[in-house]
């Protein structure tokens, strides 16, 4: 069953979507903690995200950004602001979708429906030595091991992956990532190089992504 995050601070609304949800076969989640997003997220890891604009603490729209930075799961902003200029910030910072209140909950359901349709297309599993790769979950697998990358780390060990037997540049990771909305600078890069390392030593390989000096990286 899929489960669905609701992020939104209007409790009547909030019970209305979560009977709307459960009634058409999802698993709804109703955010309690504005101030520990990221951490009820985290916990949760839900499949797709219903994320008002204006809410407590925060503004929807930054939020959406910060969720960008770790997570690829889709996200449906929810606003009652018939403002086109939300619209464009919300899809430019990573929205999947955007629908104004008073919704039609025949429309949103459909919506829904199409996103999770989408996602099925494109998730296919990738498999490279003894990993199981899930590009859409940013999940890579081995036996009963498991890491999570954020969405930076699956952009980077994805443009590796399909470059295998090349020495890749910081410039074309650089690049790539400009190209996924993810504007990082070059320290930001190596930081993310480094964490990427890690969590495949955590799974034991240790020396998959090998440096060549002055040149770039491989995956070896």
């Amino acid at each position: 069953m899929k489960k669905i995050l609701i992020i939104e601070d209007d409790q009547s609304l909030c019970t209305e979507l979560s009977t709307l949800l459960e009634n058409s076969g999802y698993n709804p989640i109703i955010l309690k903690d504005f101030q520990n997003v990221k951490e009820e997220i985290k916990k949760n890891l839900p499949d797709l995200i219903l994320l008002d604009i204006n809410i407590p603490y925060t503004n929807g729209e930054l939020l959406l950004q910060e969720i960008r930075k770790e997570w690829n799961m889709p996200i449906i902003m929810v606003t009652s602001r018939n403002n086109e200029l939300d619209e464009v910030l919300s899809i430019s910072y990573g929205a999947d979708d955007y629908i104004t209140k008073p919704y039609n909950p025949t429309i949103l359901l459909l919506r829904i429906g199409a996103i999770f349709k989408r996602i099925e297309k494109t998730s296919i599993i990738e498999k490279y030595k003894e990993l199981n790769i899930n590009m859409q979950k940013g999940i890579i697998s081995k036996g009963n091991q498991e890491i999570t990358l954020t969405k930076n780390e699956m952009i980077i060990f994805n443009y590796l992956l399909t470059h295998q037997n090349k020495i890749v540049t910081r410039d074309e990771l650089m690049t790539d990532l400009w190209n996924n909305n993810e504007y990082i600078n070059d320290n930001a890069l190596t930081v993310n190089i480094s964490r990427l390392r890690s969590k495949l030593r955590d799974i034991g390989y240790k020396d998959m992504i090998e440096t060549r000096k002055g040149q770039g990286y491989i995956l070896t």
